[in-house]
């Protein structure tokens, strides 16, 4: 290591280390290399409650975690790290160096890590590429949108694969459509792509994904890359693994992220509510649906999921049948965000052929608004407009100057 220090920031430090040796060696570095970054140091694995208190009272930026001490505390704390403030670089430290474990680590959703014996370049590596992607986001990576649906068979996969296509085409941005959904994936179908991969084994990779490793797991439709859901339903996922560093992945390298869900329940789809910037709730103004939208919202209040992220979309709206949106509003005390008017005969074309809902459905004038809505753009902007002189006659008379 040269005497030259270099300048990786000031931040705020929680190290939760109760090995004694591990916290000599990283206060140590932490003292030299970050010596302007106040640090709290805990010597014990604190609870989630703890945890979340220290997290916002503190302006925690970064933090230090032991995985090695009490190996399945150590990953239930990674877990509840993501879980609380998903953007926030988790290093885990380890003993040895166990590869299985250090796959572990990341899986649940550990930004770096580091072996020992612990050394500055070591150090300096890991707080090199912490930074870099620190300076280089600067509060502007990407967009989560996630799609969840009350219940089963509300369209929120539909929903999301539109709003896919249109954001494409909104934008000219990078857009990823994720089907995150372990039971009952169906975006690949909806979107008619080849499926060789999915998205385990994405998160079988997690400690090797680059840019080049990922064009190999998406498929490309429309602009959009996709990546699938596994073919077969996955059980026991949700105990042992976190999506939290897939989303941070997506995140770094696209312009939005959508990502469809398979519902309001079980930690991998919490996870995933709380790891996204904003929530679109599917619901179909019937009562079960209703019934089943106030459960959802009740459960999410009660794993502390941001009320101020969901977005209500009522799909497939027959004003014959059920609830008026403004009953609607008033029975869930919460505002719709948008109505997809019903139109099902268009909608099953569009999905056996794996296309859009044509705008002059009213289904898909709803899908695109819905989109519109979300990205913050209309269509109408997003159409590059006539370049001057380029009309019939001007292409007429260019005729005669070849």
């Amino acid at each position: 290591m040269s005497g030259t220090r270099r300048n990786f920031g000031q931040w705020k430090v929680l190290l939760i280390c109760p090995d004694p040796g591990l916290k000599a060696g990283m206060e140590s570095l932490l003292a030299e290399l970050l010596p302007f970054s106040p640090v709290m140091a805990l010597e014990e694995y604190p609870t989630r409650a703890v945890l979340e208190e220290i997290l916002t009272g503190h302006g925690v930026s970064l933090c230090f975690v032991d995985a090695t001490s009490r190996e399945e505390w150590a990953l239930a704390l990674l877990s509840d790290l993501a879980l609380l403030n998903p953007k926030l670089p988790v290093v885990a430290v380890h003993a040895a160096n166990q590869p299985e474990l250090i796959l572990k680590t990341l899986r649940q959703g550990a930004t770096e890590f580091l072996c020992a014996p612990l050394t500055e370049d070591q150090f300096c590596t890991v707080m090199e590429r912490i930074a870099s992607v620190h300076r280089a986001r600067g509060g502007s990576e990407a967009k989560v949108v996630c799609f969840m649906p009350v219940k089963g068979a509300c369209g929120a996969s539909t929903l999301a694969c539109n709003v896919a296509w249109h954001w494409r085409k909104l934008t000219q941005g990078k857009v990823a459509l994720a089907d995150l959904d372990l039971l009952a994936g169906t975006v690949a179908f909806q979107a008619k792509v080849k499926q060789s991969y999915s998205f385990l084994d994405a998160l079988s990779r997690a400690g090797e994904l680059d840019e080049d490793v990922w064009k190999g797991l998406v498929s490309a439709k429309s602009g959009v890359d996709v990546l699938a859901a596994p073919e077969q339903p996955v059980h026991g996922i949700n105990g042992d693994t976190n999506p939290a560093g897939l989303i941070q992945f997506m995140r770094s390298i696209y312009g939005v992220v959508l990502v469809d869900t398979g519902g309001p329940y079980g930690p991998w789809n919490l996870s995933l509510a709380n790891l996204c910037d904003e929530l679109v709730l599917v619901t179909t103004n019937e009562l079960p649906s209703l019934h089943a939208t106030q459960r959802a919202l009740a459960n999410f209040e009660k794993h502390r999921v941001d009320p101020a992220k969901i977005r209500l979309v009522i799909n497939r709206f027959r004003k014959e049948i059920g609830l008026q949106k403004e009953l609607v509003e008033t029975a869930l005390h919460l505002e719709v965000f948008h109505v997809v008017p019903s139109a099902y005969e268009d909608v099953q074309h569009a999905v056996v052929e794996g296309k859009p809902v044509p705008v002059n459905s009213p289904a898909g004038r709803g899908f695109l608004q819905v989109a519109e809505k979300l990205a913050g753009k209309s269509m109408e902007d997003s159409e590059p407009q006539a370049k001057p002189g380029s009309g019939g006659l001007s292409g007429i008379l260019s005729l005669f100057r070849r």
